[in-house]
């Protein structure tokens, strides 16, 4: 009478523990990435540091950005087009380069594979990789609207609601994007050519260099169609109190459909 008890306790409490040791697992996944992710200074100096001291070295020494513009609706571009652009070179960083070349490297030493059968399944490491970088875009802007705030006078952004959609939108596309590179790219080396080959000519169509009220029509056009374009207008809007236009918000959310879904066809593990 008794075996069939504690069979049933038995049972009954390994789901339990099992789920346990999952939480576990991915906990220390999470912070071992993130030990990694600290460790790589490059990383960090990219999507964290190089922004800030831009924002910072181009607001106080060029004083052209501290006077309103008619082209920008009367605004600085301190208290629009400089922060937002910081904001998407910050997120455009860890989306084309630190991304495809962390899932790029663990293929290759065959980390994915021996992932594949432990008790955590490898998506859970794409999980963790995906927080860890929205942690960090995150922590960036924040410290792009403190900082500008307090050293450059800046708005703060005055949709903030709008703001928090742009903002979770455009890090997802952009995010989506970065794992389509991680799917496709051969080894680390190449993510590296790569993510640059697409992340340049994307944040000048973004106005990263030109803005893009000053872009010949063409160009502006073509822009609103872009990732970092229809990301940094939304972002602009939010911040100067105008609702985002919805083809911008429908460009951003259609990159994050379609990249998502080609990038989980085309993923490989080994």
């Amino acid at each position: 009478m008794a075996t069939p008890v504690r069979s049933s306790a038995t049972a009954e409490g390994s789901e339990p523990v099992g789920r346990r040791r999952r939480v576990g697992g991915t906990r220390m996944l999470l912070l071992t990435e993130t030990l990694i992710y600290l460790r790589e200074p490059m990383t960090t100096f990219v999507t964290l540091v190089l922004p800030l001291g831009l924002l910072l070295g181009l607001g106080l020494t060029i004083p052209d950005f501290r006077v309103p513009l008619p082209d920008f609706g009367g605004q600085r571009v301190v208290d629009t087009q400089l922060p937002a652009m910081m904001i998407i070179l910050s997120v455009a960083a860890s989306a084309f380069s630190a991304i495809p070349a962390a899932l790029a490297t663990y293929r290759e030493r065959g980390i994915l594979r021996r992932l594949s059968v432990t008790p955590l399944p490898p998506s859970r490491l794409l999980g963790v990789q995906l927080v860890i970088n929205l942690a960090s875009a995150v922590v960036a802007a924040t410290l792009t609207i403190v900082v500008g705030r307090l050293l450059l006078g800046s708005r703060i952004p005055v949709q903030l609601g709008w703001f928090v959609v742009s903002f979770v939108l455009g890090v997802c596309a952009m995010f989506a994007i970065g794992l389509l590179l991680a799917a496709v790219v051969p080894g680390s080396r190449a993510a590296g050519g790569v993510g640059a080959l697409v992340m340049f000519p994307l944040l000048f169509l973004g106005g990263m260099w030109v803005p893009r009220e000053t872009m010949p029509e063409v160009l502006r056009q073509i822009s609103g169609f872009t990732p970092t374009g229809a990301f940094g207008q939304t972002l602009r809007d939010a911040w100067a109190g105008t609702t985002p236009e919805p083809l911008h918000l429908a460009v951003l959310a259609a990159w994050l459909l379609l990249a998502s879904v080609a990038a989980a066809r085309l993923f490989r593990w080994e």
